[in-house]
């Protein structure tokens, strides 16, 4: 695939960013693509290595390695090498069903298998990807394909984030009369208002939005299905449910302090800022303000560092983030070979502003919050840290991390943003429709099925497995779409 000898006769190249300083300004997207020749080339470098493990979406202790869709990735790349985008595009689109999301949002675990990484750099997948379904729409090899003929069969969806879209969009495709139900004000569910604009520009989910509207899916927004939207009434008139509403319950922190005013989610900080930037361009006020503030963001993980970036956005006057575990090595351990996930530390976009505006890497290591500390008035002023140091648990065997007595230290904080991750779904939905839950409050299945304890109820998403990546969520709409359409016909020839 590829050119035989392209990986050895051209070096990797990477779409520049914009400066931190220059794209702090803004909330757009601030990377800037290849023109095609370069991009042709950076196909070229897919190598003919026999076992593509880019493609494999396998686990490998408990880390995801290589593409949870399995993407054709080596046949779109000689496609680009060799020019054929059009075949490049209806490649890549028999498995994922959201290129132009997954190409901006994924960390790229396909990357991270790539042979060619192996003894170098492995080849700019994602960008690859980009690069061929931009060209799609520009070219309108993208553009609505509605079906010819209707099975007659109504499935309601709810929910509106990447698995929920997933099973519209392929169920749709077979036919049948599709209505997705989104609580909030705009389609998208975490694609809309959990991830920001500058690593996913909302432009971008309402072309597509548009696109599956014109191909017959419908979408009903502000209905909360479980509270204003009766579950019974869903129940009686479509022939099918699809559950997929995520796992949107923030873990949270039961320390003394934490009523103090300026403490919250940071999914409320993050969706109230991109409402407010929709709206008004953040004219109207109506969002958690970091401007002129000293900034705790609690949590490590792309959730933190996007509070990072948005914070400096603001005008912050500090901001630090808070990592319970270690700092990663700059390269892979012993113990950590290709091509499992490389647990190597990263410096994501939100550090490089920190570091471009403060001069310092927001992030300090094994560290957690003890205490807020609020003022006469209730307002939250400084937090009490206190070091962590891994230790044995005796009944488990595994390292937990300990506070260090005597370690604590004090930081200035006027906003704290918790974002410690989820601790599954909201139950109420799943009370509307009385379904049963597991033990990590997510909606119980049997093995892989997602056939819930209800007749005619299925769930897909992080609904179903717990909060996990976008590539993982398509796949579980994808899946769910299968058996939807087994159930409702007999057979299935979804893919």
């Amino acid at each position: 695939m590829g050119k035989a000898t392209g990986f050895l006769e051209f070096e990797r190249e990477d779409s520049a960013a914009l400066d931190p300083k220059t794209r702090i300004k803004g909330y757009e997207e601030f990377h800037r693509p290849l023109n095609e020749k370069e991009r042709r080339r950076q196909g070229a470098r897919c190598m003919d290595c026999g076992v593509p493990f880019c493609q494999s979406g396998m686990m490998l202790k408990g880390m995801t390695s290589g593409c949870p869709l399995n993407n054709l990735i080596p046949e779109w790349n000689d496609l680009i090498y060799t020019g054929n985008w059009e075949l490049a595009y209806d490649r890549l689109k028999k498995t994922n069903s959201f290129p132009e999301f997954t190409s901006r949002v994924c960390p790229a675990p396909c990357e991270a298998a790539c042979t060619c990484g192996l003894n170098g750099d492995p080849v700019t997948i994602k960008e690859n990807e980009h690069a061929v379904i931009e060209k799609a729409y520009a070219e309108g090899l993208a553009a609505a394909r509605p079906p010819r003929l209707r099975t007659g069969k109504k499935v309601a969806v709810i929910g509106s984030g990447p698995a929920g879209l997933a099973a519209a969009d392929q169920l749709n495709k077979r036919g049948h009369s599709v209505t997705v139900f989104e609580r909030s004000d705009r389609p998208g569910g975490l694609l809309m208002y959990g991830i920001p604009n500058m690593k996913l520009e909302k432009w971008v989910i309402d072309r597509k939005i548009g696109v599956m509207e014109e191909e017959g899916v419908c979408f009903v927004t502000g209905a909360d299905v479980g509270k204003s939207c009766k579950a019974d009434k869903l129940l009686k008139e479509y022939d099918r449910v699809i559950l997929a509403c995520g796992a949107s319950n923030p873990r949270d922190l039961e320390l003394p302090g934490r009523d103090a005013l300026g403490i919250h989610f940071a999914v409320d900080f993050l969706k109230a800022t991109t409402k407010s930037l929709l709206d008004s361009r953040l004219e109207d006020g109506s969002y958690i303000s970091a401007k002129d503030k000293h900034v705790v963001v609690i949590g490590g993980g792309d959730t933190g560092n996007d509070c990072v970036g948005t914070s400096i956005r603001h005008g912050c006057a500090s901001v630090t983030q808070l990592e319970m575990m270690p700092k990663l090595p700059d390269e892979r351990s012993e113990d950590n070979t290709w091509p499992e996930w490389p647990r190597v530390l990263k410096t994501d976009y939100g550090q490089e502003e920190a570091i471009a505006v403060f001069g310092k890497d927001p992030r300090v290591y094994q560290t957690t919050v003890k205490e807020f500390v609020k003022d006469g008035e209730g307002k939250l002023v400084k937090v009490i840290t206190v070091c962590l140091s891994p230790e044995k648990d005796q009944e488990t065997g595994r390292n937990v991390m300990r506070p260090v007595e005597g370690s604590e230290k004090e930081i200035p904080a006027d906003l704290v943003l918790i974002a410690a991750g989820f601790l599954g779904s909201q139950p109420y939905v799943a009370d509307a429709f009385g379904v049963e839950l597991d033990g990590r409050t997510n909606v119980a299945t049997e093995g892989d099925s997602h056939q819930t304890n209800v007749e005619r109820v299925f769930v897909a998403g992080d609904m179903r497995k717990g909060q996990s990546l976008v590539v993982w969520a398509i796949r579980e709409g994808r899946e769910v779409a299968k058996e939807v359409d087994q159930s409702l016909m007999g057979y299935t020839n979804l893919a």
